[in-house]
């Protein structure tokens, strides 16, 4: 994770899509590489198994789109928006996103584990399900999110805003409840008896 803290090398691309118009484009089954994607517009494209693998997406508007079983490898996202994007069952290990906006963001499974999202505003998103395991997530803002269900472990959270986010379900094995803030986060019982062990608590029935 220490490459992602320090930020990566801009990745290699062989092709490139500047300044196009996506929007509402359907998008099934299509494979692209190392390709560098400038200003496209991607506003409510619908994205069904396709393959995007060490690409660079530069101030692309994925907004209201909407993507299932695709796969962004590797990829980095700098300065996209995502407000009211959906992703479903899909798979994002490795990739890192930099200054972009998330409102209304919604994911469901898939795997976002070695994900890069240190300082992501994420207010008012919903993970549901989801596989972060060792997600950069430092300092990220969470207040009023939907985190339910998802594999948590490994994820960095220091500095993280957990103000009113809803964790019930998921893997908070690894959090340091000092180095949060979690007030009026919701918990399941469970939870509560994890998160006062790690705060030093001697729990008994």
């Amino acid at each position: 994770m220490a490459d992602r803290r320090q930020g990566r090398p801009a990745l290699p691309t062989r092709t490139a899509v500047r300044s196009a118009d996506w929007d509402g484009r359907d998008l099934a089954q299509e494979t692209y590489h190392q390709v560098l994607f400038v200003d496209v517009d991607m506003t409510e494209l619908t994205n069904s198994g396709c393959v995007f693998e060490e690409c660079t997406f530069s101030s692309v508007r994925f907004n209201v789109s909407e993507h299932e079983d695709a796969m962004f490898l590797n990829c980095t996202f700098s300065r996209c928006s995502f407000f009211d994007a959906r992703f479903k069952a899909c798979k994002m290990t490795g990739s890192m996103f930099d200054g972009c906006s998330y409102g209304l963001l919604k994911v469901e499974g898939g795997d976002w584990s070695f994900t890069g999202l240190p300082g992501a505003d994420l207010r008012g998103s919903a993970f549901h399900g989801v596989r972060l395991r060792e997600a950069d997530l430092t300092g990220a803002r969470l207040e009023k999110a939907e985190v339910l269900r998802c594999d948590l472990s490994g994820a960095w959270l220091n500095g993280a805003d957990l103000t009113g986010c809803d964790l019930r379900g998921s893997d908070l094995s690894d959090l340091d409840p000092s180095t949060v803030t979690l007030k009026k986060a919701i918990i399941d019982s469970f939870q509560a008896t994890v998160v006062a062990t790690a705060l030093g608590f001697d729990v008994r029935a």
